[in-house]
């Protein structure tokens, strides 16, 4: 009983080391991924909105999506908040390719989550960013080639709720909206950091590089595929990756985990069924898939 308690004091003395590690590593980019999504929600987001919004009277064709992906990035609110911002340009006319590029964007990528990624380094950073514009853009150029004229949305029942960031004090109105954040993603963060100090003690680096290392299309499926149970929130998935790159994970593999995480994130879907139906809802999911795992294996190409 004696060994066994030594053998558990021991482990956790190891598990405590590896999350301070990480901690210590990444929290950083958390406090400051908070800080500039909180300012951009409380100073920006009506801007970003009017933005999108305008875009309504501009006879640009299809390189609206273009503009549409950029702004779903810039946006800060989440897949329940996007839905009934996008159902109320869809009553001033908005067309279908655009407001999926713009969700699509939205669900993929915002501000705070850029942040967020920068404790990866600089390539996955960048191959982050380019892969969700490009998730984005592609998402908005499939429903103009099939859904030219119709409609693939369908918003009724959302509207637009009041925002919550309505204190008269400018500087009170942002520390309430910093600490919803806190509040929000606290638990997931500290969450995932637990897990990557329980990967880094008890998963073998030889497992993650036959797993997901290499160039091989097996690893960016088996990575695109563990996104989709195991994704919960942005700031938690960040710890995992960072300790997955480190231990041999493939870029490509990161990047088709960091496409299905948060396209196939649990509310995401919920909300998503709803504005699409069963069967449109399938075809995204199938889409979303592909594209992670073509995603993948270019990056791989291009980074080996």
């Amino acid at each position: 009983m004696r060994e066994v308690i030594e053998t558990l004091q021991r482990e956790a003395v190891y598990i405590c080391y590896y999350f301070e590690l990480q901690l210590r590593q990444i929290v950083w980019y958390w406090i400051l991924g908070m800080a500039i999504g909180s300012f951009i929600s409380v100073f920006a987001k009506d801007r970003i909105h009017g933005a999108f919004a305008s875009m309504q009277g501009k006879k640009i064709g299809l390189f609206g999506i273009i503009p549409a992906c950029l702004l779903g990035i810039a946006s800060p609110l989440c897949m329940y908040g996007t839905i009934p911002i996008a159902a109320s340009f869809r009553k001033q006319g908005m067309r279908e390719d655009r407001l999926a590029a713009f969700m699509m964007a939205s669900v993929l990528l915002n501000p705070q989550l850029i942040v967020y990624s920068a404790a990866l380094g600089s390539v996955a950073l960048a191959v982050r960013i380019v892969t969700c514009f490009f998730c984005g853009c592609t998402a908005g150029l499939l429903l103009f080639v099939v859904y030219r004229g119709g409609q693939f949305f369908n918003f009724d029942g959302f509207e637009a709720g009041a925002s919550r960031d309505t204190h008269p004090n400018l500087l009170i109105r942002y520390l309430l909206n910093f600490l919803r954040n806190i509040k929000a993603t606290g638990l997931y963060f500290l969450f995932g950091i637990l897990l990557s100090a329980l990967f880094q003690r008890y998963v073998p680096q030889d497992l993650m590089v036959q797993l997901f290392g290499g160039n091989e299309a097996f690893g960016v499926l088996m990575a695109a595929t563990i996104g989709v149970p195991l994704y919960a929130c942005g700031g938690g998935t960040i710890p995992l990756l960072q300790s997955w790159l480190s231990d041999g994970m493939s870029m490509g593999s990161a990047a088709a985990f960091m496409i299905t995480g948060p396209a196939t994130k649990i509310t995401n879907l919920g909300a998503l069924k709803i504005v699409m139906g069963w069967k449109r809802f399938l075809l995204y999911i199938a889409f979303i898939m592909l594209f992670s795992l073509v995603s993948g294996i270019l990056v791989n190409l291009l980074t080996a």
